[in-house]
């Protein structure tokens, strides 16, 4: 990447705001693409070592598959649940499908101490071969329905699955020690698991393959002399759901220097294509863009305020086209012309001009996971702090936190499940017990502070004698270094709404056609249109970017 492409960097002050983050799309960075690549690549094999499923979909099964020499398992567990039961919030004690992802192959007395314990979840007990935890529901109704479809002989309704878009959804996807599962430094040395989250993109497109071979094996069961299998074009189409809370929200601010890595991976591939380094051809940019339109008039949600904002992308998009077939455009006259444009729009051309520029890209994957959340440099003068401030964290200084309406919420942790939660201050008790979310409060008290201070006193001094200050001002000494580290909007005002940052965390992760329930927690499905282990098997590369059903 040369001086030039850096220039073209968008800046912090524009790109860390709520409502742009809250308007992300996946890339081919995203962590589904870059280990499809991966697998690809491999030709990686899916074996079911074992299906001890009866017919009516209860049992256990086995899936392997070997990476860079690695071998890993899902071992998944089906069991009947009362619809009552049934419930895809994480308070839920029962679910109708568990998993494990296990490093190696699970011999039989582990997989007797894998079915007395994945069912039970947080309540079972792990080890350190157990990579990730997971549980998933069925769409019901959708799910029956293919059953029934593909047992008297006929395919699923072609709108049902455009509508619904998987058979089963997931409602956590746990990795990294939770419960007593692996610390991720336990696999972070392999080449295959270097990246952030391929243990649990891994599992998730695994559970994906078992619940297409679920619906099959059940509609078989049901009449095997009528039983046709899924058609190729549904089954790609057939992705993974998810269900995310506000659980997620609050990793992007307590991972700053991995927020950073993620989001300068994305704007560094961006600048690479604005600056002419990679070579973005304009029949490739007017192919992606045609597709865009029909994945637009594919997703279709109930949220009144994200369909109007769909309603206006559309209409953007379409008047762009038209724009792009009357004249080829360069990648810099795109985004020059987006600016003129929604956020949505913006970023959506952002994401597609980084898809068009192909495996050039694909390298930036390799500086999306860090180590460490950096640490506190004591010998730092004040004078350079104050600095830092006054160059990174200007945004903060214009908020009078005096006023109710900017600090109405309160990050908690949740009793009940140890879960973030988010409360309304003046209406309800628990801000006692507040989670230091509020950075921008937090740099207000520190500049405050600060100003009593001579300059000469080092970091050291400063946080002996203000101890409340420690945490947020190591955040303030990694700015320089990790520019994009900070959401620059305050994280407790009235108007800060949590399912920004969840698609924000979302986008990278892979996800398409986000459904908001409400401000607080979406569904959204995973490795929709991916290949599947037949496809990958062959060798075939991922094109999914944004998914049609044909």
């Amino acid at each position: 990447m040369n001086a030039g492409s850096a220039s073209r960097l968008r800046s912090p002050d524009e790109v860390m705001r709520l409502k742009r983050l809250g308007a992300s799309f996946p890339t081919r960075l995203s962590f589904t693409r870059s280990l499809l690549r991966r697998l690809a690549a491999e030709k990686a094999k899916v074996s079911r070592p074992l299906w001890d499923i009866d017919g009516d979909g209860y049992g256990r099964a086995v899936y392997s598959v070997v990476l860079a020499g690695n071998t890993y398992s899902l071992v998944a567990f089906s069991t009947q649940l009362a619809d009552e039961d049934r419930t895809d919030r994480v308070i839920a004690e029962a679910w109708d499908t568990s998993f494990v992802l296990y490093d190696g192959t699970p011999d039989a007395p582990e997989l007797d101490r894998l079915s007395r314990n994945a069912p039970l979840q947080e309540a079972g007990r792990f080890r350190e071969s157990d990579l990730v935890l997971s549980r998933a529901n069925k769409s019901v109704r959708f799910f029956e329905h293919v059953v029934a479809r593909l047992a008297s002989g006929r395919q699923p309704d072609r709108d049902l699955v455009l509508d619904v878009g998987y058979l089963m959804r997931t409602t956590a996807v746990y990795g990294n020690g939770k419960f007593g599962i692996a610390d991720r430094f336990v696999i972070s040395h392999r080449p295959e698991m270097a990246g952030p989250f391929q243990a649990e993109m891994l599992a998730v497109w695994l559970i994906r393959g078992f619940s297409h071979d679920l619906v099959e094996h059940m509609a078989r069961c049901r009449s095997p002399e009528t039983f046709v299998s899924l058609q190729r074009s549904l089954k790609q189409h057939l992705g993974m759901g998810n269900s995310t809370g506000l659980g997620m929200a609050p990793f992007l601010v307590h991972h700053p220097a991995l927020l950073n890595a993620w989001i300068t991976a994305r704007e560094k591939a961006l600048a690479m294509v604005l600056g002419g380094e990679a070579l973005v051809k304009p029949e490739r940019i007017l192919d992606l863009w045609r597709n865009t339109v029909e994945h637009l008039r594919q997703w279709n949600v109930d949220d009144a305020g994200l369909s109007e904002r769909i309603a206006i992308l559309r209409k953007e998009w379409a008047d762009e086209l038209v724009e792009l077939e009357h004249a080829p455009s360069s990648a810099a006259d795109i985004a020059a012309r987006s600016r003129l444009r929604s956020v949505d729009f913006q970023e959506l051309a952002a994401a597609l001009l980084i898809e068009a520029a192909g495996p050039v890209v694909d390298a930036f994957c390799d500086g999306m996971a860090v180590a460490s959340e950096g640490h506190l440099m004591p010998a730092m003068p004040l004078s350079a702090l104050r600095a830092l401030l006054d160059r990174h964290f200007g945004w903060a200084s214009g908020i009078d936190f005096r006023e109710k309406s900017e600090t109405s919420q309160f990050w908690y942790v949740s009793e009940e499940k140890l879960e973030p939660r988010l409360g309304q201050r003046y209406e309800e008790p628990g801000a006692d017990r507040e989670l230091p979310l509020d950075i921008a409060r937090q740099i207000g008290a520190l500049r405050e502070d600060l100003s009593a201070e001579s300059g000469l006193l080092d970091v050291a001094s400063f946080v002996a004698r203000y101890p409340q200050h420690r945490h947020v001002v190591r955040r303030v000494q990694m700015a320089d270094a990790a520019p994009y580290s900070e959401i620059r909007d305050n994280l407790i005002a009235g108007t800060c709404l949590p399912i920004d940052m969840l698609r924000c965390k979302l986008s990278f992760f892979g996800a398409a056609k986000f459904d908001p329930r409400s401000d607080r927690w979406t569904r959204i499905t995973l490795f929709q249109g991916a290949p599947d282990f037949d496809d990958i098997g062959a060798g075939e590369t991922d094109n999914c970017w944004l998914p049609v059903l044909t």
